[in-house]
């Protein structure tokens, strides 16, 4: 089943039944009819929200919201959804609640499509409006706050690299990773001509060179955790009641092993403009940094979370590259390859090259 719109309506309200079953979520009844509400289509991914009607009033729930791949974006792509697929079999159903919606179903099939249906929390949560406004400082701290207590959580957890992901140096894309740099970037430089100062140019090879020098601090596997991968705010569901501090992160299509500040860089240094940065960066660290130690994280100082954070913010100037080679448009990187080269001049990542 590559979308549940395509296949006739009875089946698809008896494949839903069938579903919402499993869950433990219809006790009695049977869904008798599908209805499709506000289709969209999204970068790598296209969401629908579906209306369930049951032959009994006392049915399931009365929305879920479905999301499924889109077969014209890249091949490379669509392989994200794949793994957000694997993310709601395997991380979600480990991870406490309140922190993710419920899955319903997730599938990822041997001829590469891939669905997931979860519980639909239109009721009582919203997604931030106003891109690319910054969210309200105390907005920010709540989503903030949850992908703490979710890296907390996952922190040097023994199932890390055994039972739940994998670390890249293991599944041998670390080495394929750093074999394709070189040429990520000439792609990435060729595709800017001009458009890439020489300077910019410049801190790309540097950091090719001293990519195996640097990646000894992935390698050590300690301090690591579960990441987003994605992890700007409008991942994240809030509650529709903002005195109540109820967040629901979303989009885990990117999600991997890896340091805990790469989500930070991602969410502060390559999302916000430089007055803004400099405004709140340092202050959401340590409030990060407090979460995490209660969440139970020990003998990770705060100093040694700026460290890796300066060095994950040198990382993302990959972030944009990636981007432009494989599909996004330029109204995405173009403003992401401004943000994060000037987070790295601000907090001295040059010096790491060094």
């Amino acid at each position: 089943m590559s979308g549940m719109t395509d296949v006739p309506p009875q089946a698809t309200a008896e494949r839903l039944t069938a579903i919402l079953r499993r869950a433990g979520v219809l006790e009695r009844g049977e869904v008798t009819d599908v209805a499709v509400e506000t289709p969209r289509e999204m970068l790598i991914s296209r969401v629908t929200r579906l209306r369930l009607t049951y032959d009994r009033g006392d049915g399931g729930p009365s929305h879920v919201f479905f999301k499924t791949s889109r077969e014209d974006t890249d091949p490379t792509v669509r392989e994200f959804g794949r793994k957000e697929a694997a993310f709601y079999n395997v991380v979600a159903a480990a991870t406490p609640p309140g922190l993710l919606p419920r899955c319903y179903e997730a599938v990822d099939e041997q001829a590469g499509a891939w669905h997931i249906m979860l519980e639909d929390l239109t009721g009582t949560h919203e997604p931030l409006d106003d891109w690319p406004l910054p969210p309200s400082i105390e907005r920010f701290r709540v989503v903030l706050d949850a992908h703490a207590r979710f890296h907390a959580f996952w922190w040097d957890h023994e199932r890390l690299g055994v039972s739940v992901g994998t670390f890249a140096d293991d599944s041998g894309m670390l080495e394929r990773n750093l074999a394709a740099f070189g040429k990520e970037v000439a792609t990435f430089a060729d595709r800017l001509g001009y458009r890439l100062s020489a300077e910019r140019r410049q801190i790309y090879d540097r950091l090719i060179a001293a990519t195996p020098r640097l990646i000894a601090r992935y390698r050590s596997r300690r301090n690591m955790t579960i990441i987003h991968g994605d992890a700007h705010v409008w991942n994240a569901l809030h509650h529709r009641d903002p005195a109540v501090r109820d967040v629901r992160l979303i989009d885990w299509d990117a999600w991997r092993v890896n340091v805990a500040t790469s989500d930070l860089a991602y969410m502060i240094a390559v999302h916000w403009f430089p007055d803004w940065r400099r405004r709140h960066e340092r202050e959401s660290l340590l409030r990060y940094h407090e979460s995490l130690v209660a969440g139970g994280v020990r003998g990770y100082s705060f100093d040694a979370l700026w460290e890796d954070y300066r060095l994950s913010v040198l990382w993302q100037i990959a972030t944009p590259m990636w981007q432009a080679n494989h599909g996004i448009g330029p109204w995405v990187w173009w403003n992401h390859l401004d943000r994060i080269m000037s987070a790295v001049h601000d907090l001295g990542c040059l010096e790491l090259l060094d």
